[in-house]
């Protein structure tokens, strides 16, 4: 059984971020005049960039590991140091990237950690001693700006894993092996499904292809068609909007640094949309409200637009422009729990509904040491809090309290799914705020004709329709189920002369609701075979004469060698729809 590497998130950081330390100064020491950058703990590992005029290449990766695993083996302390501001200036004056750091803090000492005769700017929590990193491999390089800012330099970034023990690390690359056989860039590009133009268009803003919107638009319909159940009623809101919107929300305050630049029209500072909730509270304050039509829930498929670092940008999974199943449910105190219960509900139906039946879920709490970051009373906070925790008991749903991962305005239960090979991604968020109906004045009248405070619940089922595109390619390595499949049957001739009879097949098959392909071409059976699988087509009908003759089809599996003669195209078409009905 495969072992958990860390006991809690902060462990993990610590050791990843020790491990960026002993790659700087293993590198320093092989190339003193390399400049250094920063070396944070990522989601998976750590990188630490570095300016060298001479690329790095994979060579220089093996004389850095061996450099490493001497500073491993020498397990000096790691210690914290503090230089008076003008001392730190003097000690980084080589420096220019650690120079320009130190002017954004505003502390009289300056905090370093040294290793050795190493010492890094830094103030992270790291480990006791290099000793303990048992286990390390550098993965890749890749160049990435300075602050993730095109008009600063450009740097070199290598990429690196570590752990306490050596098995780890083997069961670590044994899991990134089969993660590269699944991953959705490359079988983007193979299965023709969405397609990125940094250099044209701009990093982070994904195009979907025709096969990868057939893909989206049957997800946003099955979205759309369960949320219409749950009595959600869709709206569409613009992607941009006044500025003075997300200065009293709080977010222009508290979240600037995701948010693009304001845009100056006709005088007014506008922003691009980074989330839907200010517009939705537009909505329900267009009129007044009465207790009778609460809870009102509106929902939307929304694209928004957020700023990523460069080097944060990954795929479909780390975009800047991204379209979010977004949703608010505007309620009384009373029916708060009910309503976190429902949305419950919802994701633990949609989310085994394309194959994922394991998660983890985590109630995100504020930092107990850092309240003054968040909006509002300590009862509103103990308030909501009390409520989602009471409705995952109620759910009797297991889950770890995170805390510090709040949002600015409320805690949440975050559910993250697993995929095929135990790897987590964040998708259902429900949050309750007390803090935005308080700032944008948001009431309703209630049954003693008084007005009174409203409730709001975030939630997004989904996520992101990239992120979660992103996800179902690596889960399934492309292999979609038919339901989703963008083509659920490819026909293949074996002749010229079946052509005809395969379009009349093609069209009763069309006419059943089914998305086919054709390759009628000149090729060998084989051949088009091949190619189907390539595209990872969940069923192959392959048409000779015999098939002509007895009006039959032979049917080909997608991941089997078995072929099945003789199979009449009704019971064919009741087959696959009944596998589409299930979801299968």
């Amino acid at each position: 059984m495969e072992k958990a590497p860390f006991v809690t998130e902060n462990e993990k950081k610590a050791f990843w971020h020790a491990t960026s330390h002993v790659l700087a100064d293993a590198v320093k020491r092989l190339w003193p005049d390399v400049k250094l950058g920063i070396g944070p703990a990522i989601d998976e590992g750590f990188y630490y960039d570095f300016d060298k005029k001479v690329p790095f290449t994979a060579e220089d990766l093996v004389r850095i590991e061996a450099e490493m695993k001497k500073i491993v083996k020498d397990d000096k302390l790691f210690k914290d140091v503090l230089m008076p501001r003008k001392d730190a200036e003097k000690f980084l004056s080589k420096e220019p990237y650690k120079l320009e750091l130190l002017k954004d803090i505003t502390d009289k000492e300056i905090s370093f950690r040294q290793h050795g005769a190493f010492i890094d700017l830094c103030n992270n929590t790291l480990l006791k001693s290099a000793g303990q990193i048992k286990a390390f491999k550098l993965l890749n390089m890749a160049a990435a700006y300075w602050r993730g800012d095109p008009k600063k330099g450009q740097m070199q970034r290598i990429y690196g894993i570590s752990f306490p023990e050596k098995e780890m690390l083997e069961e670590f690359m044994k899991r990134k092996e089969e993660a590269e056989k699944r991953d959705h860039i490359k079988l983007g590009k193979q299965l023709d499904l969405f397609g990125l133009y940094p250099e044209t268009v701009g990093s982070g803003l994904a195009h979907w292809h025709p096969k990868g919107a057939i893909t989206r638009n049957i997800i946003e319909n099955f979205w759309k068609s369960e949320h219409e159940k749950k009595g959600y009623k869709y709206v569409y809101t613009p992607h941009i909007g006044n500025i003075n919107l997300w200065k009293t929300s709080g977010h222009w305050a508290h979240y600037r640094e995701s948010m693009y630049p304001p845009i100056k029209i006709d005088e007014i500072e506008y922003l691009l949309k980074p989330m839907s909730c200010p517009f939705h509270i537009q909505i329900f304050k267009s009129k007044s409200r009465s207790y009778r039509e609460l809870p009102l829930k509106l929902c939307e498929l929304g694209t928004v637009y957020r700023y990523e670092a460069s080097g944060a940008l990954h795929g479909l999974v780390r975009v800047r422009g991204f379209t979010q199943d977004d949703a608010h449910i505007f309620c009384t105190q009373e029916q708060l729990e009910g309503e976190i219960t429902n949305v419950l509900d919802l994701a633990l139906f949609m989310l085994p509904s394309f194959g994922f039946k394991e998660y983890v879920i985590e109630l995100s709490v504020r930092d107990p040491e850092n309240k003054e970051k968040y909006l509002g009373s300590e009862k509103i906070w103990e308030t909501a809090e009390k409520a989602l925790t009471k409705a995952l008991e109620k759910k009797k749903l297991q889950f770890k309290r995170a805390e510090g991962e709040a949002k600015f305005y409320g805690p949440a239960i975050d559910i993250k799914l697993k995929d095929a090979i135990g790897r987590t991604w964040q998708c259902t968020t429900i949050q309750v705020d007390f803090n935005l109906p308080e700032k944008f004045d948001l009431n309703y009248v209630s049954e003693d004709n008084k007005q009174h405070r409203v409730i709001m619940v975030h939630h997004t089922v989904l996520g992101s329709m990239e992120r979660f595109m992103g996800c179902l390619i690596e889960h399934y390595a492309g292999a979609f189920p038919v339901w989703l499949a963008p083509a659920q049957v490819k026909l293949l001739t074996f002749t010229d002369r079946n052509q005809k009879y395969a379009e009349k097949i093609e069209a009763e098959l069309k006419k059943a609701g089914l998305r086919v392909e054709t390759d009628y071409e000149n090729n060998t059976v084989e051949y088009k075979v091949r190619a189907a699988e390539m595209e990872k087509i969940p069923y192959v009908l392959v048409l000779g004469d015999k098939e002509e003759e007895k009006g039959t089809v032979a049917v080909r599996k997608r991941g089997t060698q078995k072929v099945q003669f003789g199979v009449k195209p009704a019971d064919f078409i009741k087959q696959i729809k009944e596998e589409i009905e299930k979801k299968a």
